[in-house]
């Protein structure tokens, strides 16, 4: 690219990015000002892409993980020719839109993950090029390369002061993830002032430290940019991070390099000035440079050509491989259909085994029939029983493993999972104790925004899980994670349910799912209804039903449906005990089947040994809420339950006292 053609580009850039603030009267011109030389580069040689296929398997992939410089992604869309048009960057962060305020995935072609809050794109991109590193282990041959591509990132300085950043980046330089590239926009400003207020560390020492190649150059000397880049991509040992020193809102006369340009629009007055000073007409609103088109136009047919090349190769690679394509296949598909193949574990009325220990053994069956299944905990594979070890784990000297050992790093093992689950060909899950969801909802919120099926583990449901006391007994963690839109929180109460639980977050291609599991052991039990793994689908059904009409239903869920079944062998009432695997996918169904199963004038009582928030509406008394609206202590579960008189004998006096 020479250099009229990148500053036609980069010029194009600055003025869709200020424009569109502007009309907007909302957003952040300062990032694509600062950073749109960087931006031409990127689009209009470095990049490895195919407008017409923005699905394209091989493709380099690009996060924007400053997010809030979206207009940076939305010019470089539209000038690339993505199906982006001028027309909706005019519309920029407004309802129905197809540039909302921060990239959206699924939203807008070419937006490769959903980022602004911040650290989570470039945690994601790890994800990605761990992704990546597994198909061309996978699936290259020695004749044939299909996998081989770079995931590059543009991250602020906020991104780096976010803690997930940190954890994801020691992963990836501990996993030596070579083509991994972040640029490192490096402008002193953050929205309050100069970064020196709160961040004066030295960031390229501390990524050293975390094993990655680290380099600098000036954000506008584009010959010395490639040449980073070119260092970046022989280094296949390491993680690159390319600090490039920038101007945030260059070429606004009066505001660029101060907090002014960071999240506000430049103003009338400002706009004015800045087109003078650009070269820009007064009233050329949205301009873009006769050149930049030009570039684009020519330049896609490169990448047209790079992409049919692969796409010959890839037929070659298939016909010389068929076991290979067969295998790709399978990886890219969303799993349901390999299922059948499923060696399940089988459990008999009276086995008695913590979920967590039924949902290991389901793991390892579904591993064996889902090549492409991978995942991990954070330290805690043990307890949560969700090591792989039939399939090793994934190094830097072993891309072929499926266990991911994240560390104890929970917040960036859900963004990771993201990652891998964004970048397509694997299914992730990922593990740790219920209560640190905390650490991880922020990822969490995202797989649910993104519709990405990552499956959560997350163990040690209750206050049964004893001894480790308040800080790791969960109270409030069903209720949040259940608050979450699009999230489907899975509480089976015994191993059989378990082995369905697993089964249906493998089919929910459509979301991400949450397995809440015991520690302790749980009888397995008789169940009433015949079809009950069908019922189960929609939410919830009747382990054991009432000798004629109920007198009372029993709603419980996990292990406290073991609970509720000894209660009420305890009493001489018609009592009606339901297993609630799921209340917001028994809430969605419809209300004929939702009354049969609750049937309304029937007392209630809800047995769930955490807050109360979402059950109020299944009792017609707060005092049939049998829940825990407590941290938890310190001692055995048993012990625990009985100190807090939640033990069956208090179910029981709680039963008759209606």
């Amino acid at each position: 690219m020479n250099t009229r053609t990148l500053e036609a580009i980069a010029l194009s850039v600055r003025s869709l990015s200020m424009d569109a603030v502007q009309a907007a009267n909302s957003g952040h011109p300062g990032m694509p000002m600062g950073m749109a030389e960087l931006g031409a580069l990127l689009y209009g040689e470095i990049l490895s892409h195919y407008p017409g296929d923005p699905g394209w398997p091989n493709r380099d992939r690009f996060v924007l993980s400053a997010g809030h410089g979206s207009m940076f992604l939305y010019s470089l869309l539209h000038l690339s020719g993505y199906d982006l048009s001028l027309e909706e960057l005019k519309q920029f962060r407004q309802v129905g839109s197809r540039t909302p305020g921060h990239p959206e995935y699924g939203h807008t072609p070419g937006v490769e993950t959903t980022t602004g809050p911040l650290g989570q794109g470039v945690s994601n991109a790890v994800g990605m090029a761990i992704a990546e590193a597994m198909l061309a282990d996978q699936f290259n041959t020695r004749k044939h390369t299909i996998v081989d591509h770079y995931t590059y990132v543009i991250a602020g300085d906020g991104c780096l002061m976010e803690g997930i950043s940190s954890e994801a980046c020691s992963l990836a330089g501990h996993l030596g993830l070579g083509k991994l590239i972040v640029f490192y926009d490096s402008n002193n400003i953050s929205i309050e002032g100069s970064t020196e207020l709160a961040f004066t560390e030295d960031p390229a020492k501390r990524y050293e430290a975390y094993g990655w190649q680290v380099l600098e150059g000036d954000a506008y000397d584009a010959k010395e940019i490639l040449s980073l880049v070119e260092q970046a991509q022989d280094d296949e040992a390491r993680p690159t991070l390319i600090k490039l020193n920038s101007v945030i809102g260059k070429g606004s006369p009066n505001k660029a390099g101060s907090a002014d340009v960071h999240g506000a629009p430049l103003g009338a007055e400002e706009i004015a000035a800045t087109r003078r000073a650009l070269g820009i007409g007064e009233d050329e609103a949205f301009f873009i440079h006769p050149d930049a088109t030009e570039h684009f136009e020519d330049y896609q047919e490169k990448l047209k050509r790079r992409h049919d090349e692969w796409q010959e190769l890839f037929v070659e690679w298939a016909e010389a491989n068929p076991e290979l394509k067969q295998k790709w296949d399978r990886h890219f598909s969303d799993g349901s259909s390999l299922l059948q193949n499923a060696e399940l574990p089988q459990f008999a009325v009276g086995d008695k085994l913590a979920t967590r220990q039924a949902g290991g053994k389901t793991l390892q069956a579904l591993a064996k029939a889902l090549p492409h299944l991978v995942g991990g905990s954070a330290d805690l594979a043990p307890s949560n029983n969700t090591a792989l070890p039939d399939y090793g784990s994934f190094t830097r000297d072993n891309r072929s493993g499926r266990t991911i050992h994240f560390g104890v790093r929970e917040h960036a093992m859900a963004a990771i999972s993201n990652g891998i689950a964004l970048h397509g060909g694997f299914r992730p899950f990922c593990a740790t104790f219920l209560v640190f969801s905390d650490y991880m909802r922020g990822a969490m919120r995202l797989s649910a925004l993104m519709q990405q099926p990552v499956i959560y583990v997350l163990t040690h449901d209750s206050i049964f899980l004893g001894e480790d006391g308040p800080t790791h007994q969960p109270v409030e963690h069903l209720a949040a994670l259940r608050a979450i839109p699009g999230m489907t929180v899975l509480r089976p109460g015994d191993p059989q349910e378990t082995v369905e639980a697993w089964l249906m977050a493998i089919e929910n291609s459509l979301g991400p799912t949450v397995l809440a599991l015991s520690r302790q052991g749980l009888a397995t039990y008789q169940k009433a209804d015949e079809s009950w793994q069908r019922t189960m689908r929609k939410g919830a059904y009747i382990v054991q039903e009432s000798d004629g009409d109920p007198e009372l239903v029993i709603v419980a869920a996990g292990s406290e449906v073991t609970l509720a079944l000894e209660a009420a062998a305890e009493t001489s009432k018609k009592v009606r005990v339901v297993s609630m695997i799921s209340r917001e996918l028994f809430l969605s169904q419809s209300r004929e089947f939702r009354e049969r199963v609750v049937p309304p004038g029937v007392r209630t009582i809800v047995a769930e040994l955490g807050v109360a928030q979402g059950w109020e509406g299944f009792v017609r008394d707060a005092e049939d809420l049998f829940v825990l609206s407590d941290f938890g202590a310190s001692g055995p579960g048993a012990r625990v339950a009985e100190h807090f008189r939640r033990t069956r004998e208090d179910l029981v006096r709680l039963i008759h006292a209606g």
